[in-house]
């Protein structure tokens, strides 16, 4: 009988919460498989098995956050020599090798699996396909909710990818009654139409992550916020000119958005004290302009990083903005996609918004809110016309920033937007 310990999924991470259980008692598992979905602060991560073996019984409630290194569940397990090392956690190593996945290095194929697999791909999955040239599209999922097991990998490198089908169909049961139970087991989304007036809803997972995390950042941080009003007519022209042909060449859209984080990019590097951290006795200031943005999924909120942000260009961020957006939705960020922000940028805009006060993602010094870009009448050499105007809402770290350099910074952001034109904006 084997310890399964909570796994160290993160350099400062310390504990973590067990947001779902994938196995139960009783389950058969082979190494590499997931068996349970864990989150840190605000991303989830599967944790493997490095057995092979059978659940005995699960220590942990579902919700529940302990330590890293506490035993999380039993195991009886089979002879696997060296894997059956339980003097460390048993996924640090899966979990470091998740830490090191880059956002642009997430492998194309995963789109093309969700008719093949409900659940995530693991990085030993995902790495043994890329290392022998295997659509994961093309391989039929024995592990739980249809899920790729590492063991389907290696029997699709023996004997190829309609072998390994037929031998999936031969030893499980018929393709039809597959497909239904796939759909099935797929939970409904946990939206907000879901909720019904008088419910109790319990407090766990991501969202009491998110939670703790608010609160955290609200007590400690004293906030300070300004608003600065934009005229965006020539933004929207310069986008409304290319968008089209965009997408049509590039299979994503050019969206506003990118030209928000590209102007607030290179103002950081004008303003580097927005691009710093409160560290207890010391303030530090960031080389790389790595910029947060907030992803939804679900009822889950994610918070991923466009790094270098200011070496992009404005198609370069659309791409990054595309790519992560897609990754939250299907709830495939990593620990990897999260770490090193410096900057929040956030599409408030996008709800329709039209002005906000953040709460500053600590321990950044400060959040832009982006609101909706919305017509009016404004006064143009004392004549009235008709412009695109958004609103910037600022929120900083007053520990760190004062009001001068915060409106200084707002001012240069402001000025870069409205500089956008037809005649002398790169996209490329």
């Amino acid at each position: 009988m084997e310890k399964v310990l909570m796994p160290k999924l993160g350099e400062s991470v310390t504990e973590g919460t067990i947001e779902k259980w994938l196995v139960q008692p009783g389950d058969v598992v082979e190494e590499y498989d997931p068996i349970c979905e864990v989150i840190t602060d605000k991303v989830t991560a599967e944790v493997p098995s490095v057995f092979n073996g059978t659940i005995k019984e699960l220590l942990v409630d579902e919700g529940e956050t302990v330590e890293v290194g506490t035993p999380i569940c039993m195991m009886e397990t089979e002879d696997t020599g060296e894997a059956a090392q339980t003097d460390e956690p048993v996924a640090e190593d899966e979990a470091e090798k998740q830490e090191e996945v880059p956002a642009e290095k997430e492998p194309a194929p995963q789109k093309s699996n969700a008719g093949k697999s409900t659940g995530r791909i693991s990085p030993v999955v995902m790495r043994l396909a890329e290392e022998n040239g295997i659509d994961l599209s093309t391989v039929s999922g024995s592990g739980f909710e249809g899920r790729i097991t590492k063991k389907d990998i290696l029997q699709t490198i023996e004997n190829g990818p309609s072998a390994q089908k037929e031998e999936q169909t031969n030893h499980s049961m018929p393709a039809e009654p597959a497909k239904t139970e796939q759909s099935t087991s797929t939970p409904a989304p946990d939206t907000q139409e879901a909720v019904v007036a008088g419910e109790e809803i319990p407090v766990k997972g991501v969202r009491k992550a998110i939670a703790d995390r608010m609160v955290q950042s609200s007590l400690e941080i004293p906030h300070a916020w300004l608003m600065m009003e934009v005229d965006a007519t020539n933004l929207v022209n310069v986008r409304n000119s290319h968008k089209s042909d965009f997408k049509k060449q590039e299979g994503y859209n050019l969206t506003f958005f990118s030209f928000f984080v590209k102007a607030v990019a290179e103002t950081l590097k004008e303003y580097p004290m927005l691009n710093s951290s409160w560290q207890g006795d010391r303030i530090i200031v960031n080389k790389d302009i790595n910029i947060s943005i907030a992803v939804a999924g679900d009822d889950k909120l994610y918070v991923p990083v466009i790094r270098n942000a200011d070496e992009l260009s404005i198609k370069g961020i659309a791409r990054q903005v595309s790519e992560l957006a897609d990754l939250g939705r299907r709830h495939k960020l990593t620990s990897a996609h999260m770490a090193g922000g410096t900057f929040t940028v956030n599409n408030t805009g996008a709800f329709g918004s039209v002005q906000s006060m953040g709460i500053i993602n600590q321990p950044q010094a400060a959040i832009l809110q982006v609101e909706s870009i919305v017509k009016k009448p404004v006064i143009i050499d004392d004549m009235i016309a008709v412009r695109h105007m958004v609103n910037l809402c600022l929120s900083i770290d007053h520990r760190i920033l004062d009001g001068l350099i915060a409106g200084q910074f707002l001012k240069s952001v402001k000025e870069k937007i409205e500089a956008y034109s037809l005649e002398h904006t790169s996209i490329y």
